[in-house]
């Protein structure tokens, strides 16, 4: 078993971090948190492609057309929702993460989920490099340990 803190090596194939415009500043962080973790992992920036979109809105949609293309092995999804003084925020959230969560099972992929759901800008500044540490790590790190244990399942690779 991959101690929390390492990442498995990398299988032949490419990574996707696919990530939100929306809260730029925070999501560039995470971005380079995620980027970081696959290049150790050995995803460096030849087997990496970023994608970028507007809002978390539109994440499931491109994640769902990249991963239907097989090109890649792996993905991570990275935005910033802060919560507004509408109902707005709860329903951007709970559809990205039903839609990621459904894009990752209908193409057998495994997709970190890094799209942080706040109350404030100040909590997603602490999660993305502050004093949360950075969730684009954690959500890099968790693809690179699902497509070990999807290939393992596979019989690609010892668990």
């Amino acid at each position: 078993m991959t101690p929390a803190n390492s990442v498995p090596p990398a299988a032949p194939g490419r990574a996707l971090v696919c990530a939100s415009r929306f809260n730029e500043a925070v999501t560039r962080r995470l971005v380079d948190g995620a980027l970081g973790v696959l290049a150790a992992g050995g995803y460096d920036a030849a087997r990496t492609d970023v994608l970028w979109v507007d809002g978390a809105f539109e994440l499931p949609l491109v994640l769902d057309r990249a991963l239907a293309t097989g090109r890649y092995r792996l993905a991570v999804a990275v935005g910033a929702i802060v919560q507004g003084e509408t109902p707005h925020f709860t329903f951007i959230a709970t559809e990205v993460t039903r839609g990621i969560s459904q894009v990752a099972l209908a193409h057998g992929v495994p997709v970190g989920f890094g799209v942080l759901t706040c109350d404030t800008l100040d909590q997603a500044v602490a999660r993305a490099g502050g004093a949360a540490g950075n969730k684009g790590i954690e959500a890099g790190e968790a693809a690179l340990r699902s497509r070990r244990a999807l290939d393992a399942l596979e019989g690609h690779a010892a668990p």
